[in-house]
């Protein structure tokens, strides 16, 4: 057993210090970036249900942004809606198709290949730091030369320049930090969200690659932070749960108020994490008795179409820029000074 001493931070830890800057208006700063293959603005849409879906995919490409698909649809739904002639090279352009480890999910991802030519992929698992895991995305590599990788999760620089020399080119950072994910207390294992991504990021950049930082942000704010402590790209789950796009019925309960005697109707929408025990019920047949859930299930706000939340987020991201002085969102982590500070749980890091 040993400890670690040095101070790990999330986003709640931290605040941008704002800086002298010449941009006159949040209008000139330029949020899209080429990253490899990718032009475009490097939010992504995670691939869980209600988030990731194919509705879902088309209005952020729309928005140059970018869906990670959930792994539930069936080959013949994603042959025809990759391979539609009005949006095809759109849809394979910003969107990616997820898969696990098992010998079935790779048979799903050749039967879809081969009908659609997918470029973007993401090999997503829980534990990035299997050795069936790391071996598999380079089985993966060595069949498929021509796809963009994207494997995780994993939350320290070896293994995500492990992941890179085996074959990803992109490697998503993360585990336990999302609204819905319950790894921390059920396991107790993580790993602060802010200083995983800027260790993974420095590891990945020194060898070429990128990094996706997943979960933890609740806010615009912790977009610009996550992207502030060199994120290539960022995935939002619980931020884009709740939309008209994520498919979910919309569920309205009825709250009254003794003292004024008011009742008010407010709307919601289901969301959880993929490896609660919803998500594994709804999968997998349920919980193999082996193991525990960790993810829950939550009611979210309704909050309508995507396209608000999208305006909201980028908006935050580009006042963001302005205030430390960073013209393009390429150059916010080169112009980022972070102040650690008092976090939401009231806690002080000395």
């Amino acid at each position: 057993m040993r400890t670690e001493h040095e101070v790990k931070l999330d986003y709640s830890n931290v605040l941008l210090r704002p800086k002298r800057s010449t941009l006159g208006s949040r209008s000139k700063v330029e949020v899209k970036r080429q990253l490899g293959a990718f032009d475009g603005i490097p939010i992504m849409a995670a691939n869980m249900d209600g988030v990731g879906t194919l509705q879902m995919a088309d209005v952020l490409a729309d928005k140059s942004m970018f869906t990670c698909l959930v792994k539930s649809y069936k080959i013949k739904e994603l042959v025809d809606w990759f391979t539609d002639k009005d949006r095809r090279e759109q849809r394979l352009n910003h969107t990616a198709y997820s898969l696990g480890i098992l010998e079935d999910d790779l048979t799903k991802f050749r039967a879809v290949n081969s009908g659609a030519d997918i470029k973007y992929v993401c090999i997503d698992v829980a534990n990035g730091y299997s050795e069936r895991f790391i071996d598999f995305v380079a089985r993966f590599r060595e069949e498929f030369h021509d796809k963009v990788i994207m494997a995780g999760n994993v939350v320290t620089g070896d293994i995500t320049e492990e992941l890179i020399l085996r074959g990803a080119d992109v490697v998503k950072v993360g585990i336990g930090p999302g609204s819905v994910c319950t790894t921390r207390i059920q396991t107790g294992v993580g790993y602060p969200q802010l200083s995983s991504v800027i260790e993974c990021a420095d590891a990945a950049h020194g060898l070429g690659g990128r990094i996706i930082a997943d979960g933890g942000c609740t806010c615009p704010g912790d977009v610009a932070k996550a992207f502030a402590g060199g994120a290539d790209f960022v995935m939002l789950g619980g931020m884009l749960a709740g939309h008209d796009e994520g498919g979910g019925q919309v569920i309205t309960k009825e709250f009254h108020t003794k003292e004024v005697g008011v009742t008010e109707e407010k709307k919601f929408v289901q969301f959880y994490g993929m490896s609660s025990e919803v998500a594994n019920e709804k999968h997998f047949g349920g919980l193999k008795d082996y193991r525990s859930a960790e993810g829950k299930e939550v009611l979210v706000p309704y909050k309508g179409p995507v396209s608000n939340t999208v305006q909201d987020i980028l908006g935050g991201l580009r006042s963001a820029c302005t205030y430390v002085g960073a013209r393009r969102l390429k150059d916010l982590s080169k112009c980022t000074t972070f102040i650690r500070c008092q976090d939401t749980h009231n806690r002080v890091y000395e």
